[in-house]
């Protein structure tokens, strides 16, 4: 070959490398699962399970949540976006994010119901009708309601449908710990949702709630369960944070004068006494940032796991030894929390540093488990690969 036709030769293939998918704009299909930049051999399950990447382009996501024909919807928080994420063949890892909207003031929370996208937005509830039709050029939304605080402080959301059909909204302390000058600080609202759209006036469901970013029913009782981070600057080991069990309407779980159900809160505390409140249904590990939470009703895990709640603990940022950034799990039995345990770690390493940081967990329809991440940007897909399945 001539040195010409070499230094073509050479051109061409530079050219081909240049223009391979990965390296362009797009979020290109071989960059999930195996392919993703991300570290997630580092991820260690209980034996049987596996994880792979669902889709490592969605900047700073929150809470998910699936419609009927199988569009996941996620919010962020400081990137201000709501994304569709479309996984067209089902074959486990997306092909499509779109922006549905941006802009917005800590989107956090997202619900469906009806084919409409529900978005928690600090002080706003908003509504896109037909959505998963309009992925790609989605309307402008309408307002559901605008009844909500605007304080950033603790204000973005974790919103959902209750079995009852209404909206479940909460509203969090505006402070590390302090006593809000509004009854609905520190509290979960619900509200009905009119046939119009419209929302009608919060009421308050519990109080006592410092900052809730994750609550489930029971897939059994329709009993409600929160996971509620604790307060701030009280040591490395105090408080824990807590998981919540609200049978019925009206109860107060303590806040701001009693966390963890025995710790009296060193200003607060003298006001009302620890045996006045609900305690918590189980302590979890303290500053782990307990957040998204959500009872398994898949039938691929293996029976064990059926009906028990999983908490994707966000990760501590006030302990002098970094603790969370994992999946773990509490097991219920005849309407009690009965024990504590880590499912999934890996995304702290042992130097102290994490890669990524659980957002949210949610059950596919096929019984896989999907975890946000607002620190890696991704959606990762847990399944279950050893021995019988479970169903």
């Amino acid at each position: 070959m001539s040195a010409p036709a070499r230094i073509w030769t050479v051109l061409a293939v530079m050219l081909t490398l240049s223009c391979a998918p990965g390296d362009s704009g797009a979020a290109p299909a071989q960059r999930q699962g195996g392919g993703s930049r991300l570290p997630i051999q580092e991820i260690k399950l209980p034996p049987g399970f596996a994880i792979d990447v669902y889709s490592d382009q969605v900047p700073n996501a929150r809470q998910m949540a699936l419609s009927p024909k199988g569009i996941l919807y996620v919010g962020s928080r400081e990137e201000g976006k709501v994304y569709a994420v479309v996984d067209g063949d089902r074959d486990g890892r997306a092909e499509k994010v779109h922006v549905i909207a941006s802009g917005l003031k800590m989107p956090s929370g997202v619900a469906f119901r009806d084919g409409a996208l529900y978005v928690g937005a600090i002080d706003r509830i908003l509504r896109w009708d037909g959505i998963d039709a309009k992925v790609a050029d989605p309307p402008q939304p309408a307002v559901v309601s605008e009844a909500f605080p605007s304080d950033r402080h603790h204000g973005w959301k974790f919103i959902a449908f209750g079995p009852d059909g209404q909206l479940y909204v909460p509203v969090g302390a505006p402070c590390n710990v302090c006593e809000g000058d509004k009854p609905i600080y520190a509290t979960i609202t619900r509200m009905k949702v009119g046939a119009d759209g419209k929302g009608g006036p919060p009421e308050i469901f519990a109080s006592g709630i410092r900052n809730t970013v994750g609550f489930d029913w029971h897939p059994q009782t329709r009993e409600l369960w929160i996971a509620e981070n604790g307060r701030d600057n009280l040591g490395n080991d105090v408080p824990p944070d807590e998981l919540l069990h609200a049978p019925k309407p009206g109860l107060h779980f303590g806040f701001p004068y009693c966390h963890g159900g025995d710790i009296p809160d060193p200003e607060f505390g003298k006001k009302q006494g620890c045996d006045r409140f609900v305690p918590p249904a189980i302590k979890l590990a303290p500053h782990v940032a307990a957040i998204g939470m959500r009872f398994y009703t898949g039938a691929m895990f293996p029976a064990a796991y059926r009906n028990q709640a999983f908490i994707a603990e966000h990760g501590s940022w006030n302990r002098d030894q970094p603790l969370g950034y994992r999946v773990t799990l509490v097991k219920v039995d005849g309407g009690r929390a009965v024990s504590y345990e880590t499912f999934a770690e890996g995304w702290l390493r042992k130097n102290g540093k994490a890669w990524g940081r659980p957002a949210d967990v949610l059950v596919m329809p096929d019984g896989a488990l999907l975890v946000s991440d607002d620190e890696a940007g991704a959606i990762y897909r847990i399944t279950y690969r050893g021995g019988r399945q479970a169903g």
